[in-house]
């Protein structure tokens, strides 16, 4: 391994995958943190960065889904030019003789369509790269691994290796949760995309294992969603130990214990109030989320300025499609009465608007996983009031 090359302050090209949606939010938070996006893409960002930048995009990332390094790109229509493209990288710069190097990913709209073949083909090919570079016939693969992951898009090959390990929507606070999760990375982009100010009080009526309202107060104290985990870099002997102890004593130095925002999640269920309390408490933010049992339909605020975030069901949680419209429509009236209020509702439901009784203000295509939904965005009486006189 060319280990000096390695420790240098070298810069490469880095690749954050994002569920669709989240790109523009992606490059927003990598721009906060120090670095410029060279590349925005359908689910991936591109920047340009070292080792301290894989670092940091993993521990301070709440909306990507991993951070990739980028060994190398080419045009590759046939399994021998699929061979000889992957070969000719730098395999060595990264993967030592005893390193383990498993390999997988995926082929679209391209000519090499087997996504098994593809991946026999470049695991074969860099074994022989790193066979010639170390003078030995035979890899035990029993070191530090160094996950391998390939895209063939339209003909072009990307090779990359995963610094993260476990997807970065997995912050470490969630070992337990209800039937139908929300991916943490769709829950903070719900929080980053609306105008809370903590002061106001914030409120999830169906909290189920607290995912909204934990990264609701993860974002407001400034809490790094990666600094309570582990991650694959850690072990590479490329990225010394001091660095990654910096990058997450910083992180720790970064959080406001000052602010005590006004966040409040609710359930109709016992047990996903329990799970969002144990939950919030992992996460180290117990002290500034009220949990509570109560109806969505009954729900209630004294104070005249707030915002509810929140994922209802969508209908394929429930096992009467008609249960889900009547409940849409009977919070769409609950919430009409919140009129100062501003809400953002995911949901997949497509008539979701229709349902609740009113227009949204504007609307966001999301995904939570694959499934397609739409955040809607409904603006408290001030919005709604300089909107209609400007039309």
């Amino acid at each position: 391994m060319n280990g000096e090359w390695l420790i240098m302050n070298e810069r490469f090209e880095i690749i954050v995958p994002t569920l669709f949606g989240l790109e523009s939010l992606v490059s927003r938070e990598l721009y906060r943190i120090g670095y410029d996006v060279t590349r925005v893409e359908n689910g991936r960002v591109t920047f340009m960065g070292d080792y301290d930048a894989v670092c940091r995009a993993n521990i301070w990332l709440r909306c990507g889904e991993r951070v990739l390094i980028k060994v190398g790109e080419f045009k590759a229509e046939t399994a021998d030019e699929l061979y000889e493209g992957v070969k000719a990288l730098e395999w060595d710069n990264f993967i030592d003789r005893n390193d383990a190097f498993p390999v997988k990913g995926r082929t679209t709209r391209s000519k090499l369509a087997s996504d098994r073949s593809s991946q026999i083909m470049i695991k074969k090919a860099i074994a022989d790269k790193l066979g010639e570079e170390y003078g030995i016939s035979w890899l035990p693969e029993d070191g530090v691994t160094y996950q391998v992951q390939f895209t063939i898009i339209n003909d072009v090959v990307t090779l990359m290796i995963d610094t993260t390990g476990a997807a970065l929507h997995k912050r470490g606070y969630r070992e337990k949760s209800n039937i139908a999760p929300l991916r943490e990375t769709i829950a903070a982009a719900m929080v980053m995309l609306n105008h809370w100010k903590y002061e106001n009080p914030f409120a999830d009526p169906f909290c189920g294992s607290g995912t909204i309202p934990i990264e609701a107060a993860m974002y407001k104290r400034n809490i790094a969603p990666g600094l309570k985990r582990r991650f694959s870099f850690m072990d590479f002997p490329q990225i010394p130990e001091d660095m990654i102890k910096d990058v997450l004593e910083e992180a720790q130095s970064e959080i406001n214990y000052d602010i005590y925002p006004d966040i409040n999640a609710s359930d109709i269920d016992k047990d996903a109030v329990e799970l969002t309390k144990q939950n919030a408490i992992k996460a180290g933010v117990g002290d500034c989320i009220k949990v509570s049992v109560k109806d969505a339909r009954k729900l209630y605020f004294s104070e005249p300025y707030g915002t509810i975030i929140t994922n209802p069901p969508y209908g394929e949680r429930l096992s009467d499609v008609e249960e889900c419209r009547k409940l849409y429509g009977e919070i769409g009236k609950t919430f009409a009465a919140l009129d100062k209020w501003s809400y953002y509702i995911l949901t997949s439901h497509e008539n979701f608007e229709r349902e609740f009784g009113r227009r949204a203000d504007k609307r966001r295509k999301l995904y939570n996983g694959m499934l397609k939904c739409c955040l809607y965005q409904y603006y408290g009486t001030p919005h709604s009031k300089k909107k209609r006189s400007e039309k």
